[in-house]
């Protein structure tokens, strides 16, 4: 797509709803609730919204995980293969949605969001490190993460979500750990859906950038919040926002 010029007043609506969802999208996931919905109000057809919607994402996600692995939250070496498998998922969806019918995902995604939610408020905070993976490294890494890759490829809202709640049930990582690793995978397919939408030449330029801008801020400030909230607070903020990303989809 071709660099349009916009109005201020749009420029500054679209570039405060991508700090709010940088923001929301790193400490919960969902941000894509925010911007998606944002995109379309300014007029975006569909297939440019989301497209637009990966550009801008990126950057927040790119954003969160550089914080992560500058800090140690997440060590390289136990995402590097993770990165490389949700990155080629990811680009196996964004393919995947210039050709095929997308209808059935308006069932699916109600249900895996409305399971997330659910495991979020009833799982108690206390021995999480006592707990056993219920699915090897090697299996995690060949089914699981490519899995939720394909997803975001597709569509997106509630990637971060569907990947910490993989690392929770699947590695039996605590929430912490699994909110972190969300960061890095969600950045890698991110960035493999964005190259897909680059080729085919849909991403709106002038939005794009703007809600970069306010994607990075957003994510920055939340990056230095993550581990300084409660536990419990977090765990809220997801079981929100996946209600509200299950309320949007019911009533859409």
């Amino acid at each position: 797509m071709e660099i349009l010029n916009i109005s201020s007043e749009l420029a500054t609506f679209l570039f405060v709803a991508a700090l709010f969802a940088g923001f929301l999208d790193t400490l919960a996931g969902g941000g894509g609730l925010i911007t998606l919905p944002a995109l379309m109000m300014a007029g975006v057809p569909p297939m440019g919204a989301l497209a637009t919607n990966k550009l801008q994402a990126s950057m927040g996600t790119a954003t969160s995980a550089l914080m992560m692995l500058r800090h140690g939250r997440v060590k390289w070496k136990v995402v590097n293969c993770l990165i490389i498998v949700a990155f080629i998922g990811a680009v196996v969806g964004a393919l995947l949605v210039q050709i095929i019918n997308t209808d059935m995902l308006e069932v699916i995604i109600p249900v895996a969001l409305c399971i997330t939610g659910i495991y979020f408020l009833l799982t108690p905070t206390k021995n999480e490190e006592n707990k056993q993976p219920k699915l090897s490294s090697v299996s995690y890494q060949k089914y699981i993460v490519p899995a939720i890759g394909v997803y975001d490829g597709i569509l997106g809202p509630g990637t971060g979500s569907f990947f910490t709640l993989a690392g929770r049930v699947c590695r039996a990582q605590t929430f912490l750990q699994a909110t972190a690793t969300a960061k890095i995978l969600n950045c890698a397919t991110n960035i493999g859906s964005l190259f897909v939408f680059l080729f085919f030449g849909q991403i709106l330029w002038s939005i794009g950038i703007i809600m970069m801008v306010g994607q990075s801020v957003g994510a920055w400030i939340a990056s230095h919040c993550l581990f300084r909230i409660s536990i419990i607070y977090l765990r809220i903020l997801v079981v929100i926002m996946c209600t509200a990303m299950l309320i949007r989809y019911v009533s859409h």
